[in-house]
């Protein structure tokens, strides 16, 4: 019989009590043993998302642990974030501890932190899951570079309720499925699927990532992506372009709403049952659970011809030291604490997903994710974080467009085809690398 979600936080909280003092063994023995008071910055990019409030109550629990050690938490702004992580690398004026995401992203920036091994002790690193996307080469033998926070997804969430209003008994699985379901759905009286910005402030217009990850997930194997960084699939190729012009035909088949370029509130829209499904990831799971209840559910976007047995589960991001902070040593004992039942406790109750091998999530929604991967779905990454930088840049500045009709797919692919073709031949090889 499967535990009540207080049963499991309190069987978390009740093990974190006992272990969270012995955060590494001598390592955190060390770390507290000074009585001078230490002062870390940590630079974070998360806005108003779960993922700020865990790392909010990890430093109140971390600094109630050990009382000589203040984290002041200071919030950047999404859209520009790494390019003040950069300058203030230069001066040396950034944090101890910044927030990194994943992927080619430690990569472009890793020259200004900190590799974690033999720094972070092992039997913590060694709890975490996926540290192969933040090591050079993909290689967690070469050391990662950053602590992941949580295992995140990119996922579609659907209204069971609103699904049952217009008869839709079960979540389509391809394309024929999805345009007919957007046609019930609408006749209905909502809006089928729902796209602006107020899910992550990263620019101006709805990040179009989340839903290409799952556009090139029906065309390609994990594997089949290095095709897309090396060049050998070009971004114009009949397959990439089939798939985003399927995609674009969301908006001309009335899935969506008619402002996706500008809504801000594509949020409210869903938790307040007028919008029917949303792609979106696990940083707001929490806030559709609070809203909706049992009503809301977690789907794979059934973005293919044939029904997708991939899923994007991965870990993200993550807390990162930098190369020039005075506290390496303390802000390592603060990433070493991340591997305990304590810091998952917190994670969990924030609505994340700990990334600690063998824990648990109570949140249903969570759990329902975590139940794909048990079911034959294959997990990816986010395809964002092995994409190059450029040309996830112009992909986020032309594919808005292109739902809305605005641009076609063989010209938006175009300019990220372009932006690929002009980056370096060592940023386009047969391995991942920056």
């Amino acid at each position: 019989m499967r535990k009540s979600a207080l049963a499991i936080a309190t069987a978390l909280l009740a093990a974190a009590s006992v272990s969270a003092l012995s955060v590494t063994g001598a390592f955190a023995s060390s770390a507290r043993s000074s009585s001078a008071k230490v002062s870390l910055t940590l630079w974070e990019n998360y806005g108003t998302e779960q993922n700020a409030t865990a790392t909010k109550n990890l430093i109140a629990a971390y600094e109630k642990l050990h009382p000589s050690v203040t984290i002041k938490m200071v919030s950047e702004p999404a859209d520009n974030y790494f390019s003040l992580l950069q300058a203030a690398a230069i001066s040396h004026t950034g944090p101890d501890i910044a927030v990194m995401w994943t992927g080619l992203f430690t990569l472009q920036y890793k020259s200004y932190l900190e590799n974690l091994k033999g720094l972070v002790p092992s039997s913590a690193l060694n709890k975490m899951q996926g540290l192969s996307w933040s090591s050079t080469g993909f290689n967690a033998s070469n050391g990662s570079y950053v602590m992941p926070l949580e295992q995140q997804f990119y996922i579609g969430f659907y209204n069971k309720a609103d699904f049952k209003k217009a008869g839709i008994a079960s979540v389509p699985t391809d394309w024929s499925q999805l345009y007919g379901d957007c046609t019930k759905l609408k006749s209905a009286g909502f809006t089928p699927m729902v796209y602006g910005n107020g899910g992550q402030a990263l620019g101006a217009e709805f990040y179009p990532w989340y839903d290409a990850s799952y556009l090139m997930i029906g065309n390609y194997s994990v594997a089949g992506w290095k095709g897309l960084y090396n060049g050998s699939i070009p971004w114009t190729s009949p397959g990439v372009e089939g798939q985003f012009a399927k995609w674009a035909a969301l908006g001309t088949k009335g899935c969506t709403n008619d402002n996706v370029l500008t809504d801000t509130n594509n949020l409210g829209q869903f938790t307040s049952g007028k919008a029917a499904m949303m792609v979106d990831g696990t940083w707001d799971t929490q806030k559709f659970t609070d809203a909706l209840g049992s009503k809301v559910a977690a789907f794979v976007p059934p973005f293919s011809n044939t029904p997708i047995k991939g899923v994007v589960q991965y870990p993200g991001d993550g807390y990162s030291i930098t190369s020039y902070s005075q506290h390496k040593t303390q802000a390592a004992a603060f990433l070493a604490f991340i591997a305990t039942p304590a810091a998952s406790a917190i994670i969990n109750k924030a609505g994340l997903i700990p990334d600690v091998t063998g824990t648990s999530t109570t949140n249903p929604v969570n759990e329902q994710m975590l139940q794909f991967a048990k079911h034959g779905y294959t997990p990816y990454p986010m395809l964002d974080n092995v994409t190059q930088g450029d040309v996830v840049n112009a992909g986020s500045k032309v594919l808005p467009s292109v739902l809305a009709d605005k641009m076609s797919p063989a010209a938006a692919l175009g300019q990220m085809k372009d932006a690929l073709d002009n980056l370096p031949s060592s940023q386009r090889g047969s391995s991942y690398s920056y």
